[in-house]
């Protein structure tokens, strides 16, 4: 049997955790024998695709603000009509290039509800075909929570007409995808568990000591985290840790006003380090004394593998509901501390990371680039006979 081709669309509109997830996955893929076309629509993020797809980026689409208001090009203006019209050709055009075994979506119909005009589209495509390519869905484990029946609805017609496999990036244990998908039983036929999908992570050294750590903040991409690092900045000279060096990593997005109001904040204490990037950020986390971050999907797992005492502030703008239940989850595990953002300051922060402790042991599946991965190809190849 010949390996498949893949054709995996991913679209990040705010930060890039959905495109590294994503990547892992299609890194996992690549190792067990696929081809995989990444199929990007989002702003272009270098060197985050593995060096071993193909990828096809898609005229970009960003959101306007941390609310979704809109959608808006690569030239700041809000898509219209005429921009769709292109933009769902070009995904068309792509497909029709790759001939994929697999279409692979991330999150649609699940979210990325703004995207139907290209998907169903897409959809219809792939239905019409013969042999049919088989259909999955990659979605984290928990949605946000807009309260809407109807698309939720909406959600389990498209699963049930064009879906073959719903690959879940969560392992039960922490939660279950009904959690936050009310309607998951009609379903459930298609739902399968991958475990949390982690980046490749450093060794955790047995001697390691992170007692001479740094404190590491950092707020992902740094388009929304403004709040945290400026808070975590002012926290500083309240805390037991104020003699201790802090590495702040602001994120490649942060807004170039807001990165001069930080090193305005930080100015004459040498201590303070700032950064925008760092590649081994992940090197970081292994040996810093605390992580404060937002507490976003990636981040979070990465806490968890690498034991690390953290501190986190979830993002809660436009409606958004998952960091903050995640964490709520990790904090009742003692896994770690939290800050409610609707009441961060820097004395709320300081308190939370004077009151950090080692995380509790929390046994959960962290192989889901691997797991989904064999899921896919394993529906695949019953599919075939």
């Amino acid at each position: 049997m010949t390996s498949p081709r893949v054709f995996f669309y991913v679209q990040h509109l705010l930060g890039i955790g959905h495109l590294r997830r994503a990547a892992a996955i299609a890194q996992g893929l690549i190792e067990a024998g696929a081809s995989v076309d990444f199929v990007l629509g989002g702003a272009p993020v270098e060197g985050v695709a593995p060096k071993a797809s193909k990828v096809v980026q898609l005229p970009p689409a960003v959101a306007s603000d941390s609310n979704f208001t809109h959608l808006l090009d690569a030239d700041g203006n809000k898509v219209d009509e005429r921009w769709k019209v292109t933009r769902k050709q070009a995904l068309l055009d792509a497909y029709d290039a790759a001939k994929p075994d697999i279409v692979l979506l991330e999150m649609y119909p699940f979210g990325r509800r703004q995207f139907r005009f290209e998907l169903l589209p897409l959809l219809d495509l792939v239905a019409a075909e013969l042999p049919k390519p088989l259909v999955a869905v990659s979605v984290r484990d928990i949605l946000v929570d807009k309260g809407r029946m109807d698309r939720a609805r909406e959600a389990v017609d498209i699963v049930k007409r064009h879906v073959d496999c719903v690959l879940v990036h969560g392992d039960p244990r922490l939660a279950r995808f009904d959690l936050t998908f009310p309607l998951a039983a009609e379903i459930a036929d298609r739902v399968r568990y991958t475990g949390f999908v982690v980046e490749r992570l450093p060794p955790v050294s047995a001697g390691l000591d992170r007692a001479k750590g740094d404190i590491l903040v950092s707020a992902g991409g740094g388009a929304v985290g403004f709040p945290l690092l400026s808070a975590a900045i002012r926290a500083k000279k309240m805390t037991r840790h104020r003699h201790r060096r802090w590495r702040v990593i602001t994120g490649a997005n942060l807004p170039a006003a807001q990165r001069r109001e930080l090193d305005k904040l930080a100015a004459g204490d040498p201590d303070i380090v700032l950064e925008s990037f760092r590649p081994d950020f992940a090197g970081l986390l292994a040996g810093c004394h605390l992580s404060v971050s937002q507490a976003g999907y990636n981040t979070v797992m990465e806490l968890i593998a690498l034991r690390c005492p953290a501190v986190v502030v979830p993002f809660a703008e436009g409606g958004e509901s998952e960091q903050t239940l995640r964490a709520r989850m990790l904090t009742e595990r003692k896994v770690l501390g939290m800050v409610d953002p609707e009441f961060l300051t820097p004395g709320t922060l300081a308190a939370a990371i004077d009151a950090a402790q080692p995380p509790a042991v929390l046994e959960l599946d962290l192989d889901g680039a691997a797991r989904s991965a064999a899921e896919l190809l394993a529906a695949w190849k019953q599919a075939r006979r």
